[in-house]
């Protein structure tokens, strides 16, 4: 059709002037249908990336290298992902919100990556309602959020951030700045000793400090290992500590943890470090405890942060004088944002390449399934369809499937966790295709 309009347009001379306007209209037209769709074709055939934070052009890269089509929109609210994502079906976020709206107005979404992490930014509930993986890249930034918390206890200890402000005013006050006590036989508390905890207690050695700490998976054995001591309670690191900093992850079991009652137990002087999550600390206990000017705070983090990357804002701790906040950057430096943003592509190259989610966040830890039925078969088309065509129709449902291939890809073995016990017959129905199943077992995990 094409070549055919295309040879009426070359011969123009023979045809009249609006005649061949026509005609290159209605090829351009046909063009136009054939390019998009073979764009849709493309889009269909590979997997859909929309990236709604700035991740560094080398994954960028990567993911294209990988052959799949990304959206890279850095600049996203979460007013913009909350229209919905079109066809992508990954969705790659640092600290932007997805919400409950995103999720519900995205159909093609199946996987969420949290490039860092927590993810208390993304609506877990809504995911999981619709079947929407959630994975992580935890511990690749614990370097960078150690090397602010100690930024964070020297500036507060040295008046640095002061420093410098007094300077660029034109204002030299040296003699106000020249009572720093210094970091030296300090004792450090640290509250969380995950990864970056650890980081932490490391780097506590490095300025001669003393660490006592608390953590719920703190075992003794492991105390004796980072050479800390051992706390039985975070009231107790509070009473015992000069500096108290946090490194915990928002759960139910952590929110609020560090309460009126355990700041009350810093004595004077001490310093709260915060660099995991806001929620973790009861903030008007805290403010009260800073404007009374009994202690100081280093905040990353605070409750009613602004979701946007630049603008103005008003906050309550902006008039005390006792405390200094950062733009919540503790991840932010070049080389945890490299590290987390190789993870995020291996998260999505084994999704893409081999249907697996490292990381998942999301799954059941543990179905109520009672029984499980074990079936070793034939690698065969159609042998499990059969098996769970049985099953449905008996009204057992499958909660939870798993088959593997052995080597030579002959035969493989399917678990399937089921909320009922098959009855005698459907077991003997199933072990008796003969050219399908080599066996069947029916196992009580109830």
């Amino acid at each position: 059709m094409i070549i055919y309009l295309k040879s009426l347009t070359d011969t123009h001379q023979k045809i009249d002037p609006d005649l061949k306007e026509w005609f290159i209209y209605q090829e351009y037209l046909l063009l136009s249908i054939i390019l998009e769709n073979n764009q849709r074709i493309n889009r269909d055939k590979f997997m859909n990336i929309y990236i709604a934070d700035k991740l560094p052009e080398e994954a960028i890269t990567e993911l294209e290298k990988l052959g799949l089509n990304v959206t890279n929109e850095p600049g996203s609210k979460a007013a913009d992902l909350d229209r919905g994502l079109g066809d992508a079906q990954v969705l790659i976020v640092r600290s932007t919100v997805v919400s409950e709206a995103c999720v519900k107005n995205s159909p093609s979404l199946s996987l969420i990556v949290r490039a860092g992490a927590g993810v208390n930014n993304i609506d877990m509930e809504a995911a999981s309602s619709l079947g929407i993986y959630v994975a992580n890249c935890p511990g690749k930034n614990a370097i960078a959020v150690a090397e602010l918390t100690f930024g964070l206890i020297l500036s507060l200890d040295r008046f640095l951030a002061d420093n410098v402000s007094e300077f660029r005013a034109g204002h030299w006050n040296k003699a106000a700045y020249s009572k720093a006590d210094g970091l030296y036989g300090k004792v450090l508390g640290v509250i969380g000793t995950g990864q970056i905890g650890q980081e932490v207690i490391f780097r506590a050695r490095a300025f001669g400090m003393p660490v006592i700490a608390w953590s719920r998976s703190l075992t003794p054995e492991k105390a004796d290992e980072l050479d800390v001591i051992r706390a039985g309670s975070i009231k107790e690191v509070a009473s015992k500590c000069d500096i108290l900093s946090l490194h915990l992850a928002l759960k139910d079991q952590t929110r609020g943890v560090i309460s009126k009652e355990v700041l009350s137990e810093l004595s004077d002087g001490s310093y709260l470090i915060n660099t995991s999550r806001a929620e973790v600390v009861d903030e008007e206990a805290l403010y009260e405890e800073l404007k009374s000017g009994r202690i100081k705070a280093g905040l990353d983090v605070f409750s009613d942060e602004p979701e946007f990357k630049a603008g103005e804002f008003s906050s309550r701790f902006q008039d005390l004088e006792n405390v200094y906040v950062t733009h919540h950057i503790g991840a932010s430096t070049r080389q945890a944002q490299l590290a987390v943003a190789a993870d995020a592509v291996d998260i999505v190259r084994g999704y893409a390449q081999e249907g697996h989610v490292r990381n998942w966040l999301n799954r059941c830890e543990q179905t109520d399934a009672p029984w499980q039925l074990v079936v070793r078969h034939y690698d065969k088309p159609g042998v499990i369809a059969n098996v769970m065509s049985e099953l449905k129709e008996a009204h057992i449902n499958a909660q939870e499937l798993t088959n593997v291939i052995f080597e030579g890809k002959i035969t493989a073995c399917c678990t399937i966790q089921l909320d009922m016990k098959p009855s005698d017959e459907i077991m003997d129905s199933i072990r008796t295709r003969q050219d399908e199943v080599i066996s069947a077992t029916l196992i009580s995990i109830g």
